[in-house]
């Protein structure tokens, strides 16, 4: 298997929130993107004393999924079968609960809606933080067939 090539990152920037930009792109828009995430992190900085990267960072991980149910097939049946998450893919999760629950928002400017959801998951509040816990509460109830894990 070949070796990833290193990508370059722009300064000031990590790859989490690269991953977050690209995630937030539309239609190829990447500078749009990056506008709308400054802007949202302009506004974090005005609303709250904490920093805004550290906002950022802490929203992405109190909405981080630690379990979720997968569909299994088992003897004609299709059992909810829940299942330890992947880091890849709690980020994946993190990253589009967030973002769709900041599209859902209505009557103001993305950035600002961005902002908000933002502020809302850092303090364990808002959209994203419910879809967790439905996620979470789903994997409980059907915490019978954890056993056909596989």
């Amino acid at each position: 298997m070949a070796k990833p090539v290193k990508r370059y990152i722009p300064q000031g920037s990590d790859l989490l929130q690269e991953k977050f930009v690209s995630c937030l792109m539309l239609r190829g828009k990447k500078s749009t993107a990056r506008r709308i995430f400054a802007d949202a992190l302009d506004i974090i900085k005005t609303r709250t004393k904490d920093a805004p990267l550290e906002v950022f960072s802490k929203a992405l991980f109190n909405v981080t999924p630690l379990v979720e149910v997968r569909p299994k097939r088992v003897a004609g049946s299709v059992y909810q079968v829940p299942v330890e998450v992947a880091p890849k893919r709690q980020q994946a999760l993190s990253i589009r609960w967030i973002l769709a629950a900041a599209r859902s928002r209505k009557g103001v400017p993305m950035a600002h809606k961005l902002a908000l959801e933002l502020l809302d998951a850092s303090a364990d509040q808002g959209s994203a933080i419910k879809k967790k816990q439905d996620v979470l509460k789903m994997a409980q109830a059907n915490k019978a067939f954890a056993h056909l894990a596989k």
